[in-house]
């Protein structure tokens, strides 16, 4: 429980080289859930030049709203954070895409960069993943990136509202990440809250800050509903990227009976990355890995659309998952021979 700070950092005359040297000395990751460490996206390749930051205000998960109450209670640090990742890259342009559900937000932010050079707040309609690098990148842009292609690879860099701010909390304050700020929410927690949490907290800790569970809570999951994992032991700590911790009732959770695909096509339709989730999910089933390879599951983001709407309740991402894992495993043992 030892504090430990570093010396504070002049926004104004810090270098790039400075930045970037602080932000992986602070252990600053990613806090839209996937963690990738914030000091390789801000050190992109000489031949990659890139000419827009976009900061990730989409927060498109059901339940979650941690980034929302940053951008109301935290506008000037957001800011101040956005503006040092656009001096690491050396970047003129910088976006805050805020999804259309969150006026306050939009109103909050459009004034408060009223005055900034170089930086503006986009409202973006509200749908589901709009979050997703990608979409958002199409959304706010126009720009597609190409299948298997980085953001990079398109002059853009996504960046979340929660890492802008911990950038900002680095530099000008001198903290490392240790602490992960999440919603804790769902029917079945007693008293709904956001929190800062110190990393490595015990979710269980947590759950019982908030008044424990209602008898009827069924299921607890870490991050959102979409693209959260499940817990069957409550002494898993909270991590730096933990965006949530849902305690669902039996309201809320459907426990449909899975039943043979139907070939409908609705997973198709429903994908947006334009995959065949029913296809890449079958290929895992049959260990057809070079196959699965073949048609994209690499791209997949798992962002659990497929599942959502498969009417005969098959777990699409959980058995796209595991292809990922296993075409990954393919090609290691393929490099090391």
């Amino acid at each position: 429980d030892k504090k430990f700070t570093f010396p504070p950092l002049n926004p104004e005359t810090i270098t790039p080289d400075e930045i970037r040297q602080r932000v992986a000395e602070a252990g600053i990751v990613g806090q839209g859930g996937a963690a990738f460490p914030t000091y390789v996206k801000l050190s992109p390749p000489k031949d990659k030049i890139i000419d827009v930051v976009i900061l990730n205000g989409c927060e498109c998960e059901p339940y979650l709203t941690r980034d929302y109450r940053f951008m109301l209670e935290r506008p000037d640090e957001l800011i101040s954070g956005l503006k040092l990742i656009m001096k690491a890259l050396g970047v003129k342009r910088g976006i805050i895409g805020i999804e259309d559900n969150k006026p306050e937000a939009i109103k909050i932010l459009s004034h408060k960069v009223e005055y900034e050079d170089g930086i503006e707040v986009i409202s973006l309609k509200t749908k589901y993943p709009q979050g997703a690098e990608k979409m958002l990148i199409k959304a706010v842009t126009g720009k597609e990136v190409p299948p298997g292609k980085l953001p990079m690879d398109v002059g853009a860099v996504i960046q979340n509202i929660g890492t802008a701010i911990a950038i900002h909390d680095a530099v000008v304050k001198g903290e490392p990440l240790t602490i992960a700020a999440l919603t804790v929410s769902g029917l079945g927690i007693r008293n709904p809250k956001n929190l800062y949490v110190p990393v490595g907290t015990p979710i269980q800790n947590v759950i019982d800050y908030c008044g424990d569970v209602t008898e009827d809570s069924v299921k607890i999951i870490v991050g959102g509903p979409m693209m959260g994992v499940a817990q069957y032991d409550l002494h898993a700590p909270v991590m730096k990227a933990t965006s949530g911790i849902l305690v669902l009732t039996e309201k809320e959770v459907s426990e449909n009976v899975e039943t043979p695909c139907l070939r409908c096509g609705q997973c198709v339709d429903a994908c947006p990355l334009n995959l065949m989730p029913t296809k890449l999910a079958r290929y895992t089933q049959l260990k057809r890995y070079e196959d699965a390879d073949g048609i994209g599951i690499a791209v997949c983001m798992e962002c659990g659309t497929c599942a959502f709407t498969c009417p005969a309740n098959i777990p699409l991402v959980q058995w796209i998952r595991l292809g990922k894992q296993k075409v990954l495993q393919m090609k290691k043992e393929r490099a090391a021979k």
